[in-house]
């Protein structure tokens, strides 16, 4: 049985105001002291790396011995380690929800689950799952619904009543009004609600000081503005703590049930090495060029005998010393080209590395890293393709099944992945696919060669353990 505190943090619609709100109540209860879980429902990389940032200087903030729950100094430094986590029931599946997050929020004192798009809204064409919705009933969680109410006065009420009886499942135990003008806005907000049974617990007025800046594919990752989204995160958790009710919040999350479920565990079988030869160096790319990474995969990688050891491609010049493979995750390339493009060391390393056979897994950014050029800026080579920024977004959910063996799957090995990029490649598949994909739509896309298998498509590898193994496997035999 796992029994910690835990609320969902939902709205309506996307731009509603989750991520404020999450964000905040994550680092407001972290200065208090708490040891605070981070989860974000759905693919996003993006959010995850705010949760974290939220988490790490509520945690630093609480060091000082002004907590209310006084935790001590072990506690606080175990807080701010802890990586935003995702919970994906579409890639993943609804079975392994409540594992993963058991996982995640293990030794805590409070876990907060941000929600994606509007609460009910999932996998498109698919019911409920992977929605908001779904993940708080598998994780017996109160839902706090944010309203964006800037636009309306009374009909709140008719909103909240709505969401709250759409599902009787699914326990909306309060509300945040977010974008709230004037007193007078919030009194008429106040009354409306006093006849909807949903308690409100926060209220926030307009502020535009504390919004992340976006662009093309949404928020800009914090890895590349930390400086001022530490200010940020400061002045939102002060904005949270001045308009949320913590103590009411907190009894909500208090009163979630018991979850019966076994926390996941990255239990793979560890590959043996070859006599006298000591564990495989696998690199993991980083830094603000590549910032798309699910913990979950290192943790994976690590239990099948490997040293993981990250590396930023955009300011080291060569691999870890001892590299026997190389993971390549998402992040944008196309903000970094010329600076990408200008470590000329670095992309030789990559490109004799990939030309040696030794295993490379390389996702979304990774694929247009291990192209020909990105946008005209010469890139590592690898493979015969070229990448360019196009005004379409590619988005969604897919199903796929290698189409051959590679270092990273076995052929027909099913998988469930996502799409999320405004580039394209051409060709956008080797002689050799990666993927057959098989939903939405038939195509094929991405490449295999020698140990490299490159691909558009994200994958959660704790839906697909095999895929951390294979890759560990094949790391070793080929040192």
């Amino acid at each position: 049985m796992v029994n910690v505190p835990r609320l969902v943090i939902a709205a309506p619609a996307s731009g509603s105001g989750k991520t404020t709100v999450a964000t905040g109540l994550m680092a407001a209860f972290s200065e208090r002291g708490l040891a605070v879980s981070p989860h974000k429902v759905g693919p996003d990389y993006i959010d995850p790396g705010y949760h974290a940032l939220a988490v790490s200087q509520g945690a630093s903030g609480a060091a000082g011995g002004s907590g209310a729950a006084g935790r001590s100094g072990a506690a606080g430094s175990a807080a701010r380690a802890r990586p935003g986590r995702n919970l994906d029931a579409y890639m993943c599946g609804p079975a392994l929800i409540g594992p993963l997050f058991a996982h995640g929020a293990a030794g805590c004192d409070l876990a907060v689950v941000e929600g994606v798009m509007g609460l009910y809204d999932g996998a498109s064409g698919q019911g409920e799952l992977a929605s908001t919705a779904q993940v708080s009933k598998l994780l017996r969680a109160p839902v706090v619904l944010v309203v964006d109410a800037s636009s309306q006065s009374r009909s709140v009420a008719a909103l909240v009543h709505g969401f709250a009886s759409w599902d009787p499942e699914v326990r909306i135990g309060g509300v945040i009004l977010n974008k709230v003008a004037t007193d007078r806005h919030e009194r008429l907000l106040r009354d409306a609600l006093d006849e909807s049974g949903v308690p409100v617990m926060g209220v926030l007025r307009r502020a535009d000081g504390v919004t992340a800046p976006s662009r093309h594919l949404g928020l800009v990752p914090v890895a590349e503005r930390r400086a001022e989204a530490v200010g940020s995160m400061r002045e939102l958790a002060a904005r949270v703590r001045a308009g949320c009710d913590l103590e009411a919040l907190l009894a909500l999350a208090r009163s979630a049930p018991a979850l019966d479920v076994t926390p996941w565990e990255p239990a793979v079988e560890p590959v043996v090495p070859a006599t006298g030869a000591g564990r495989p160096v696998i690199a993991m790319a980083g830094g603000s060029a590549f910032t798309f990474s699910y913990a979950e995969h290192t943790e994976l990688l690590t239990a099948a005998g490997a040293d993981v050891v990250p590396f930023d491609p955009l300011r080291d010049e060569q691999l870890p010393e001892g590299t026997g493979g190389l993971v390549i995750g998402g992040g944008f390339p196309e903000v970094y080209a010329p600076e990408l493009s200008a470590n000329e060391p670095l992309r030789k390393a990559v490109a004799e590395l990939a030309h040696s056979g030794a295993p490379v897994a390389a996702e979304c950014a990774g694929l247009l890293y291990l192209a020909r050029s990105l946008d005209g800026a010469p890139m590592c080579g690898v493979l015969a393709a070229d990448a360019r920024m196009s005004g379409r977004l590619t988005l969604g959910y897919r199903e796929a099944v290698a189409v051959g063996d590679s270092a990273l799957a076995r052929a027909g090995t099913r998988v469930r992945g996502h799409e999320f990029h405004r580039t394209v490649l051409e060709p956008g598949a080797g002689a050799a696919p990666a993927w057959g994909v098989v939903h939405p739509e038939r195509r094929v896309e991405g490449f295999v060669q020698q140990g490299v298998h490159a691909s558009y498509l994200h994958t959660h590898w704790a839906a697909a353990p095999e895929l951390a193994r294979r890759f560990v496997e094949r790391c070793a035999a080929v040192r």
